[in-house]
């Protein structure tokens, strides 16, 4: 495991990356049996996870000979993926090309820019709102990632399938999360984007413990995972929910059950994180919590639920989410 950012004087942002605090929402769980604790990804650099992944596919590059020094770095991204790999790709040498939906958050286009990153915005579908990406969104922000990244003979990070996605979250998150709750976590649940962050801490804690329950978060009404029919692809968890099924990280072995979440649900647990745990999250988040508090409620009651805060609500003041 890597050395504690507290350790030791740092040689750069990046080495500020993981280590992330873990803490217990007691204020949330007050009428609840059990507890649910919540690792604060937003306290990395760039205020979420996805700072670990970009990092580990950079690192992972480089050592296999993929990247080469000074290449150009492509990424598809809601944003997230794309302010880590902006300040990876910064430290590293390495241009940095954002590739992302107009339906996104424009914070985050502004964020990316500040960091040195070259964003390349993508209109949606003429029947998508703002705020909403689809999966058909997402298709058309592929297919330009596609494009930019053989005109410029750039590396393409490839969130979805590359293995560096699973093993930023296998080799630290879940490991990080059995070592700071001194093993006492009985389950775990996470929003599904690309199912590296579900994936990668399911792994560990199967092998920690197998008795570990592992749940699929998901948007109401686009639970395609879970086997059930798009009955509306407009919804405002960004990052996920995409209805997408092949999802290469994903172990059907590693996965205990379904969890869906409505917009409604995770607006309202977002806005109680921020009033009575002082966490200021954004949508993914407050579908974790709801879904986590779902459990506490059925197979998980009276265990200690983990999930991950995935990102900072500052990613998200232009929605409707702080009006």
């Amino acid at each position: 495991m890597r050395m504690s950012r507290d350790d030791k004087l740092l040689s750069s942002v990046c080495e500020a990356i993981g280590q992330t605090p873990l803490v217990e929402l007691s204020r949330i769980t007050k009428n609840l049996e059990g507890k649910i604790i919540a690792k604060l990804e937003y306290l990395n650099p760039g205020f979420s996870k996805k700072d670990r992944i970009a990092r580990q596919i950079i690192e992972d590059a480089e050592r296999e000979g993929t990247l080469k020094p000074g290449q150009p770095v492509v990424e598809l991204t809601s944003g997230n993926t794309g302010t880590g790999l902006a300040i990876v790709c910064t430290l590293a040498g390495h241009p940095f090309v954002a590739v992302m939906s107009k339906g996104n958050t424009p914070e985050r286009a502004r964020m990316m820019r500040a960091l040195g990153a070259e964003v390349i915005l993508v209109d949606q579908l003429p029947y998508s709102e703002p705020g909403k990406v689809s999966g058909g969104d997402l298709e058309l922000v592929e297919r330009a990632a596609q494009q930019v990244a053989r005109e410029r003979e750039a590396f393409r990070a490839d969130q979805f399938h590359h293995a560096g996605n699973f093993r930023a979250h296998y080799l630290h998150t879940g490991p990080e999360m059995l070592a700071q709750s001194n093993h006492a976590i009985g389950g775990f649940c996470d929003f599904v984007g690309t199912g590296g962050s579900f994936a990668g801490c399911a792994a560990a804690f199967k092998e920690a413990d197998a008795r570990i329950r592992c749940y699929v978060v998901e948007p109401a009404h686009c639970a395609v995972l879970a086997g059930q029919p798009v009955r509306d692809p407009g919804h405002v968890i960004q990052g996920g929910g995409y209805s997408m099924t092949d999802l290469p990280f994903l172990r059907p072995e590693h996965i205990d059950g379904y969890l869906s979440v409505s917009d409604d649900d995770a607006v309202a647990m977002a806005r109680r994180l921020a009033k009575e745990e002082g966490i200021f999250a954004g949508f993914s988040s407050g579908a974790n919590v709801a879904a986590a508090a779902q459990l506490l409620q059925g197979p998980c009651r009276g265990l200690v639920v983990a999930i991950l805060i995935n990102d900072s609500g500052l990613k998200y003041l232009s929605t409707d989410l702080w009006s």
